[in-house]
């Protein structure tokens, strides 16, 4: 490898976060027994609040940014892990709190490193990324309480955004009839092309004020939060259960606790970033088969390193759909 490379380094800076590139060594980097070339990173929700600063989510600075990678191993002082082997890393403190993706090469704990599934290529595993894990996750706990294609529709919110784009291929994919619900109207045929049986327009939906409305839906993924989930509770059947994993309408849940003791709601969180590692490569080895999005091209767009810095304020202004994927590989 060479002695200096590229990597997108996120400061703070009069009280803001502020990224920009910098060249570092391997010695500049957090410590870890893996050493990675890193081939691509991606663009999450929580990676655009991380470099622009608009949430509070890197925990030290200056940390290099990234929650996802994937590429070659180049050096591992652990048994697990030698020269030459495909790997992919998400979650965890990765460019939060531990140097992340964002670099050409990235060095981490080796309790964090999962062998890429056979199936996957490396464009595919950060094609997927923490989204794409997210969604898996979400699904597995849905299934873990008792959600099944004939117990009748599942509606995915923010239905363009990383996640739920997946989600919708992937519970599609699975027999499910999934109700797209987005705000981008323009986008509604895309939404159907990744599997979506209805679409419904956020401006047109009455989300009424009772605490039990009309019940809908036996499942549901939400990444909006705010009224949006809190409606999702009023509106679920009998024993409906939400998996809820993200927040782009607000962290506020104004309810009562009548969908809960009325009609056995469940509301399951989905924390992507901690799930232990056994979970962790059961639900890759799903991505890597069953849920495996057959469309996954559809929904996944690459950019170049160096253009990185463009796609974050696209993402929080949600001008961008489906999923990014950062090509970084640079010199040997």
């Amino acid at each position: 490898m060479t002695d200096r490379f590229l990597v997108y380094r996120i400061f703070e800076e009069n009280g803001k976060s502020a990224g920009r590139f910098v060249d570092l060594s391997l010695d500049d980097l957090d410590q870890g027994e893996v050493v990675i070339q890193s081939h691509y990173s991606s663009v999450n929700y929580k990676d655009a609040l991380a470099a622009t600063g608009a949430g509070k989510v890197i925990r030290r600075f200056p940390c290099v940014g990234g929650i996802d990678v994937s590429g070659v191993v180049t050096s591992s002082s652990d048994a697990r892990f030698k020269a030459g082997d495909e790997v992919l890393v998400t979650g965890y403190d990765m460019g939060v709190a531990h140097d992340g993706g964002y670099a050409e090469y990235v060095r981490v704990p080796a309790d964090w490193v999962v062998p890429l599934p056979q199936g996957l290529s490396l464009f595919d595993a950060m094609a997927l990324g923490t989204a794409g894990f997210t969604a898996a996750l979400s699904i597995h706990r849905l299934e873990q309480n008792e959600l099944r294609p004939n117990n009748g529709r599942v509606i995915v919110t923010g239905a363009t955004g990383g996640v739920s784009s997946l989600a919708i291929q992937m519970l599609a994919q699975l027999g499910y009839h999934v109700v797209a619900l987005t705000g981008k109207d323009a986008e509604h045929g895309y939404l159907k092309l990744l599997g979506a049986s209805e679409i419904l327009s956020r401006k047109d939906v009455q989300m009424g004020t009772r605490p039990l409305e009309k019940a809908q839906w036996a499942g549901a993924l939400d990444s909006v939060g705010g009224e949006t989930l809190a409606w999702l509770t009023r509106t679920m059947q009998q024993n409906g259960a939400i998996a809820s994993f993200g927040n782009a309408g607000g962290v506020e849940l104004n309810t009562t606790v009548l969908p809960f003791i009325l009609r056995g709601v469940k509301l399951l969180g989905v924390d992507s970033a901690a799930t232990v590692m056994s979970l962790r490569k059961q639900m890759w080895q799903r991505l890597a088969t069953d849920l495996y999005p057959k469309s996954l091209a559809l929904a996944a767009h690459g950019v170049p390193f160096r253009e990185l810095p463009q796609a974050f304020p696209q993402l929080l202004q949600g001008k961008l759909c489906g999923r990014l994927v950062v090509e970084i590989k640079g010199p040997s």
